[in-house]
């Protein structure tokens, strides 16, 4: 049991490990020229030279970052509820939500600059933007997957319809929730991210499209290097909110635990 706890604990790094083998050897075997490919050891370098700059900018990008994700998470839980509970909700904002994320959020970032300026508000409401609605979605659908049966008994016993959503509803839509949350944060990256690219002196939006125009490549992997760092890092925060919250839910399957996986 440790042994197979540790196994599954090491893959990542060992996984990562052999793809950075790789990317390097390739880059020095074909002898790629830095400015298209740096290898991950010149990229490491431009990590610990310039450090305290790059820092800076991510500090900056994940605070723009977690202040969509939280307005996401607030405005995505409601209107999962409101529509995984209402059939006539459902009916009328649905589609309408539909087609909302349907539009590219780059088109929709200088319409957000138009109204409030370059700065740090349209990089969290681009990040909001992108990432509410996974979580609509989900909670939505886990509203919908409530038994009939369950439901039926409960109506029986006196359980009133507020009461069935507050009692059983949402609490077996929390999986579903949760679930949403660990997209929601990777897309609230990328929407920060896209708005810093366009519309912000600051932020490692702006840090990669200032290093592409002087052609310092290097520079520019590494900035992708912090936001997916950050990304695994609000990723494995999430996880582990979830496991604490939802742990009733079963991970691993019955294929995975037969073959020790």
């Amino acid at each position: 049991m440790a042994h197979s706890k540790l196994k599954k604990q090491l893959m990542p790094w060992l996984v990562g490990l052999a793809a950075l083998a790789v990317w390097e050897l390739a880059c020095r075997a074909a002898r790629i020229p830095d400015f298209i490919l740096p290898p991950p050891s010149l990229v490491s370098w431009i990590l610990v030279l310039k450090a305290p700059d790059i820092l800076w900018q991510a500090a900056y990008t994940l605070a723009t970052t977690v202040g969509g994700f939280v307005i996401a998470v607030a405005v995505g839980l409601t209107l999962g509820v409101l529509i995984g509970s209402s059939r006539l909700v459902y009916k009328g904002l649905y589609p309408v939500l539909i087609g909302f994320n349907s539009i590219p959020k780059v088109a929709v970032v200088p319409v957000l600059v138009i109204w409030f300026g370059v700065g740090a508000v349209p990089a969290v409401l681009s990040a909001f933007l992108v990432s509410f609605f996974p979580i609509v979605v989900n909670v939505a659908t886990g509203l919908a997957t409530i038994q009939p049966e369950l439901i039926d008994v409960l109506r029986s016993l006196g359980a009133r319809r507020l009461q069935i959503l507050t009692k059983v509803g949402i609490p077996g839509s929390m999986p579903y929730f949760f679930a949403s949350l660990k997209i929601a944060i990777t897309l609230a990256f990328v929407g920060a991210v896209i708005a810093e690219t366009i519309a912000s002196n600051r932020g490692v939006g702006a840090l990669i499209v200032a290093a592409g125009a002087r052609f310092e490549v290097p520079l520019v992997f590494a900035g992708l290097v912090v936001i997916a760092a950050m990304g695994v890092a609000m990723y494995a925060v999430c996880a582990r909110i979830e496991r604490r919250l939802t742990f009733w839910t079963v991970r691993d399957t019955a294929l995975a635990a037969s073959t020790g996986g």
